[in-house]
């Protein structure tokens, strides 16, 4: 008998997790990705999601996670699963005015939301011919692999971000 991996048992849970929320209308889920990239042998799934009670473009949550070869072979070749797991990242996406006054304020709010435990950085972009419209692209990484000792804590990771949408739709609206 087939017995499925680290990912593909974090996958099957974090998807129903965001589904579920979905479902209960707390949330819309407007992308999905399930990748294997052959040219490296790894894997990534991915949802993006907004809540229901906006309907701009922005703000959009993505959560994101990623499994490499090394990690495949270290839990099925090495059967070492507490070395092997999978990278959990989450993404969210806004429109901000001011780069100084914004970008600290979501940063400040968001250590507090998360009680200063991941990693928070912040990318600004803009297209060229459009300068004031300014992206903000946050970035919340843990810094360390999750496995299945952490399925639990999807349920509290999903919260947070919900919560860190909401902040940023009423931020800028």
């Amino acid at each position: 008998m087939f017995d499925p991996t680290i990912y593909e048992n974090l996958k099957v849970v974090l998807e129903g997790a965001i589904y579920d929320l979905d479902f209960a209308k707390e949330i819309h889920v407007i992308n999905r990705s399930d990748t294997i990239d052959l040219a490296n042998m790894s894997r990534e799934f991915s949802m993006q999601f907004k809540t229901t009670t906006d309907n701009n473009d922005c703000p959009i949550a993505e959560v994101r996670l990623r499994s490499t070869l090394q990690d495949f072979a270290t839990e099925k070749i090495e059967q070492d699963e507490k070395v092997a797991g999978c990278f959990f990242d989450i993404f969210l996406f806004t429109t901000i005015q001011n780069v100084t006054n914004d970008c600290d304020k979501i940063e400040k709010k968001l250590m507090q939301i998360w009680q200063n435990r991941p990693i928070i950085s912040q990318s600004i972009s803009f297209s060229y011919g459009n300068e004031q419209i300014l992206t903000d692209k946050i970035s919340i990484r843990f810094g360390r692999k999750i496995n299945e000792d952490q399925i639990e804590d999807f349920e509290q990771l999903l919260s947070y971000t919900l919560q860190s949408l909401q902040f940023l739709e009423d931020y800028f609206n």
